[in-house]
């Protein structure tokens, strides 16, 4: 989908330019007289991988608060997430790396840290001075290295299983938190107008991955352990490709399902089950006009669907040995050749004062990672469910869905997994995501042909094959 963060080759003229354009940014602007010593103090330059245009207006605006309250300056660049590796060569190279980080993904925090760009020191000082025990554990778990903080997260958004809470009500049916469950439910669900479940299949799609990642992290299935080596061909792997399968093949729909089939399934109301991540959570709120709701009851009550929708995060298989789920953090960072104190302030203020407008450039994508402060824990938590769905909407998160939705989605990254981060190898889980070798072993499996440990003994041997290229 979209907010995959991808990997291609770029030409050199465009790298050149696109250079150019970062070193005009990096010039420092006319600011408030400061005397001539301290002129560096007063201005850091900023790289976001948020380019959108309405975003990065939105995000200079809080730059201004954050000048107000400071004097600081900072110059913010814009850096697209598929030109990021390249930009941060060349840079570095160059000497013209910025101060802070922002929006990092787990694979580009590893890159940068990988390169030795990262003042993990700062990022721990941060993270002491506004209170560890703010933070969801999990999200700094992902963004450490051993004791080296290598980001400080921000938010986090997830994969989540969507479901039908009326439906499953009238059925007496529990919410899907097993793969036990899900079958359960899909068997007793799905009829020719209804599926039990929706998911993605569709070969050469990161989406098909994520969906899958999704289901698979529950069951203890891995890419690749701790000592690097690649375990996509274990049991627990092939027992996800499996029930996968057999979830897709007996309770779904026909054919080839991809990111748009699947959320336009679920919002005309034929189907009882869906995997979609959080960005969902405003469509189902009616804000796109592209892609609305349009079940049959949805035409008197726009929002009757949202109101009726439940969601389940960390889900077990029966061989997982605790919930889980797939999910990406979003995260700064301080480089190692910043200009420490403004950087440190920068990021501190978009974590503090700054935190609730950050929140709600993008809500559905940025669902908080630091609840609150110490001296009030539920601060931000409580901040992100008042923003309203979208812009220029009354509807906020709080009114529009209710507390089990929201508590889950809020606690929901305490169990996010990410394929080859923890284990260090987040170079092999990024190329991975462009070859996509485990999206065609779904495809594979779910159209019948081929069966599940022999797509994912082929799927292992692709890993292998690019671990080699990239070691």
């Amino acid at each position: 989908m979209k907010r995959t963060r991808g990997q291609v080759q770029v030409a050199v003229l465009a790298a050149m330019s696109l250079m150019a354009a970062l070193l005009v940014s990096c010039t420092p602007g006319n600011g408030p007289p400061v005397p001539a010593q301290d002129s560096d103090h007063h201005n850091i330059t900023v790289w976001t991988t948020e380019t959108l245009p309405d975003r990065m207006a939105k995000l200079r605006v809080i730059i201004d608060g954050f000048t107000a309250a400071t004097g600081v300056k900072a110059d913010l660049v814009g850096v697209p997430p598929h030109r990021f590796n390249q930009v941060l060569t060349s840079s570095a190279g160059s000497g013209d790396l910025p101060d802070v980080m922002a929006s990092l993904s787990l694979g580009q925090v590893r890159t940068v840290a990988a390169a030795g760009h990262i003042d993990f020191t700062t990022n721990a000082a941060i993270v002491q001075s506004l209170g560890e025990q703010t933070w969801n554990a999990r999200a700094l778990e992902l963004t450490r290295d051993g004791g080296r903080q290598l980001a400080v997260p921000d938010s986090a958004w997830q994969q989540l299983i969507y479901y039908r809470k009326d439906l499953f009500a009238t059925a007496g049916l529990k919410a899907p938190r097993t793969y036990a469950d899900i079958l359960a439910a899909a068997r007793k669900l799905d009829s020719p107008a209804l599926a039990g479940i929706v998911a993605a299949n569709k070969t050469g799609q990161a989406f098909t991955q994520q969906s899958f990642e999704h289901i698979a992290q529950g069951n203890g299935c891995e890419m690749v352990d701790a000592a690097g080596r690649v375990t996509f061909d274990s049991p627990q792997c092939v027992s996800a490709l499996g029930f996968y399968r057999d979830m897709l093949t007996n309770y779904s729909v026909t054919g080839t399902q991809d990111v748009d089939t699947v959320r336009t399934a679920y919002f005309a109301g034929k189907a009882a089950m869906a995997i979609w991540p959080t960005h969902m959570l405003d469509e189902l709120a009616g804000t796109r006009v592209d892609a609305r709701p349009s079940c049959p009851e949805c035409t008197k009550d726009p929002l009757f669907l949202a109101r009726n929708t439940g969601v389940v995060a960390g889900l077990q298989g029966p061989d997982g040995q605790r919930p889980a789920h797939f999910g990406e953090v979003s995260s700064w960072t301080v480089t190692a050749d910043s200009d420490v104190e403004p950087a440190r302030r920068f990021v501190e203020y978009f974590l503090t004062d700054g935190y609730a407008e950050w929140l709600a450039i993008a809500p559905e994508e940025r669902v908080p990672v630091r609840a609150g402060s110490a001296a009030s824990p539920a601060e931000y938590a409580d901040a992100w469910m008042s923003i309203p769905v979208a812009t220029g909407r009354t509807e906020r998160f709080g009114s529009v869905y209710g507390k089990d939705v929201l508590s889950t989605v809020l606690q929901g990254s305490g169990d996010l997994e990410h394929w080859g981060i923890v284990q260090g190898h987040g170079d092999l889980a990024g190329a991975a995501m462009t070859e996509l070798p485990i999206a065609n072993a779904v495809s594979e499996v779910v159209a019948g042909r081929a069966e599940p440990q022999a797509a994912a003994t082929k799927a292992a041997a692709s890993l292998r094959s690019i671990l080699k290229t990239i070691r």
